[in-house]
């Protein structure tokens, strides 16, 4: 007994998202063989992080003034490279979402326009049927008046 359809869209999306997981290990392998990638798409980023990380762990232990050294580049690509491919598997994941975000509000607009056009045809009908018993009142006066207007006949 299946309850409701069954969620092949939301299948495809987990689908999408672990073939977003090789995909970005090639992407990764590609950007530490590159270097182009190493120097400019990997390396700025993974600098930054690691800049941000130990300022935080710095003053976490009460360091204000500590200088930080640059990674080296081997290190920087490394890591660079990693940033690279946890960005291209969130950015899967999150385009995903979206997606399915998209279809169930564009579901629920059908459903809800569905059910206006229901309703207008059924107030439609309402109008339609309170027009016709008001006709049908009016006729059934005339039809009463026209008994109170006949003189009763005698009984032979």
């Amino acid at each position: 007994m299946v309850a409701g359809a069954f969620p092949l869209a939301k299948l495809m999306y987990l689908g999408v998202r672990q073939l977003s997981k090789p995909l970005a290990a090639r992407i990764k392998a590609g950007a530490r063989a590159s270097p182009f990638f190493r120097q400019y798409i990997c390396g700025p980023p993974a600098q930054v992080y690691h800049w941000i990380e130990m300022r935080t762990k710095m003053r976490i232990m009460g360091f204000r003034g500590a200088a930080i050294k640059p990674l080296n580049e081997e290190a920087a690509a490394e890591l660079g490279a990693e940033l690279l491919g946890e960005a291209i598997v969130f950015g899967v994941g999150g385009l995903c979402i979206f997606l399915e975000y998209s279809r169930q509000t564009a579901n629920s607009k059908k459903k809800e326009e569905e059910l206006n056009s229901t309703l207008l045809g059924l107030q439609e009908q309402l109008a339609e049927l309170a027009l016709t018993v008001e006709t049908l009142d009016t006729q059934l006066r005339e039809v009463h008046r026209a008994l109170v207007a006949i003189p009763a006949s005698p009984k032979k």
